[in-house]
């Protein structure tokens, strides 16, 4: 039987990389399937990974139509037989009911990965929609971590150096040191509810230095 399965966790947490692996491992027994995504941070139509990893994709927008986009393939003779569909938190709740019902329907195995919460620690509407579908829902066992060394489990926006918990919930950025006025980092619930990124401990000396060696 087909499954609705969504892969979750903070960003950092390796959920590209799985997504492109899990195309691998079922293209390499000769399944047919096809991948999506939506707002990479490289850009329109294209999965990537921080680790290097690049895939063609196809670009979800807001209405994109999931279930005509396969009902029109199978009709036009293509096989599919899974649907990789990374950033999953950018869909819209209809989008993911029209996953689950290609599961259902046409038999077709649906692989989602995506982050559940926002910047502001609430639920993206699509991420809330797979935990309600979906057959199963996997917690990634990668953990990214806080710069403290915690587990990280909450997503930090920081706009010109400084992190912010109001704005619009979907602004495409990075988690790289890249000089961009959006970026994101990843923090344990304490220093996100504090407000304490990285550059900011630093800045007040919390972060520990080495022990001076030598």
């Amino acid at each position: 039987m087909a499954e609705l399965t969504f892969w979750t966790g903070t960003m950092d947490a390796g959920k590209s990389t799985l997504a492109l692996q899990t195309n691998h491992n079922h293209a390499a027994r000769g399944r047919m399937g096809l991948i999506f995504t939506a707002h990479d941070r490289s850009g329109e139509a294209v999965v990537t990974s921080r680790l290097g990893l690049t895939h063609d994709a196809i670009e979800v927008t807001d209405d994109f139509d999931f279930w005509r986009h396969a009902v029109d393939a199978l009709t036009h003779g293509a096989r599919i037989d899974y649907l990789i569909c990374d950033e999953a938190q950018f869909y819209t709740p209809e989008q993911i009911e029209a996953l689950a019902k290609i599961v259902d329907e046409l038999q077709i195995d649906v692989f989602c990965f995506g982050i559940l919460t926002d910047f502001r620690t609430r639920l993206f509407p699509g991420a809330a929609r797979l935990v309600e579908l979906a057959d199963r829902t996997e917690v990634l066992q990668v953990e990214a971590l806080c710069w403290c060394g915690k587990r990280a489990t909450h997503n930090a926006r920081v706009e010109d150096g400084v992190m912010v918990t109001e704005g619009d919930q979907v602004v495409v950025g990075d988690t790289d040191d890249a000089p961009s006025a959006v970026s994101y980092e990843v923090l344990c619930r304490q220093h996100h509810r504090r407000r304490l990124t990285a550059a900011r401990a630093q800045s007040v000396s919390l972060v520990p230095e080495p022990l001076p060696f030598g």
